[in-house]
């Protein structure tokens, strides 16, 4: 029987990618507004992000805002973009302060001018930090969007492409692709996240919805993970060799 806790022969994903769905699913169930379950959700991402790192994981993406999610009521977003205003800082700026990189990933230009501004400052905040270990945060993000992109600026400049000079031109250009993307909220599917990162990632699906998914939810995920042999396309005969 497998056991659901960390121990120290488990085998830690360097890079863990989160789809936090089911914030607004929690909060109606309890009869609250949607807002109340985002802000829920928002603590509960910097609580794994610092349990993730104190792990050994060394990179943490969350797709905390869609570019379909901008077709929400604007009450909706709203609330979305005041937790950006009132949190985002003070939150990034307790998990960063290890010396972890953040990026923001996406179409920003989508979002409020000044809520730009506080992640632009944010991330700017940590270019200083060089240990290995970033935060990546999707918003006004879509992968088919920023495959696009990359396309386009390829064209621009007149490039033939390679698959490593191509993944370079994505958002996430230069940071290793996730080997475990989990979704929360009972949904089976990767919506439009990291479509060409994920091409060899593990997948993890819980029905937990996401300000339920807890510290020993995460731990379950990484031992289900460390069972799960990972071929890359070869036999187990050749992975033995090595």
């Amino acid at each position: 029987m497998r056991k659901n806790k960390i121990e120290r022969e488990t085998q830690i994903p360097k890079h863990i990618a989160m789809i936090m769905d089911g914030n607004g699913r929690w909060a109606k169930k309890r009869l609250l507004p949607r807002s109340v379950g985002h802000k829920y959700g928002m603590e509960r991402m910097i609580g794994l992000m610092e349990h993730a790192f104190d792990l050994g994981v060394e990179y943490m993406t969350v797709y905390a805002l869609s570019t379909e999610n901008l077709k929400r009521p604007q009450d909706e977003l709203n609330g979305l973009f005041n937790l950006i205003r009132n949190h985002f800082k003070e939150y990034m700026g307790r998990i960063c302060e290890r010396g972890i990189r953040l990026r923001i990933l996406g179409d920003v230009t989508l979002l409020p001018d000044d809520v730009v501004q506080i992640l632009r400052e944010s991330e700017a905040e940590t270019l200083k930090y060089d240990t290995g270990k970033g935060i990546n945060v999707a918003l006004g993000y879509g992968s088919r969007s920023e495959l696009v992109r990359a396309v386009n600026q390829a064209v621009e400049r007149g490039e033939k492409v390679t698959e490593e000079s191509f993944s370079n031109l994505l958002y996430t250009g230069g940071l290793p692709d996730p080997d475990l993307i989990i979704r929360t909220g009972k949904e089976v599917r990767l919506s439009n996240f990291l479509l060409y990162q994920a091409a060899y990632a593990e997948l993890y699906f819980s029905d937990k919805m996401f300000p339920e998914f807890s510290d020993k939810e995460l731990d379950k995920a990484i031992v289900e993970y460390s069972y799960r042999t990972r071929r890359f396309g070869k036999t187990d005969e050749q992975l033995k060799k090595h």
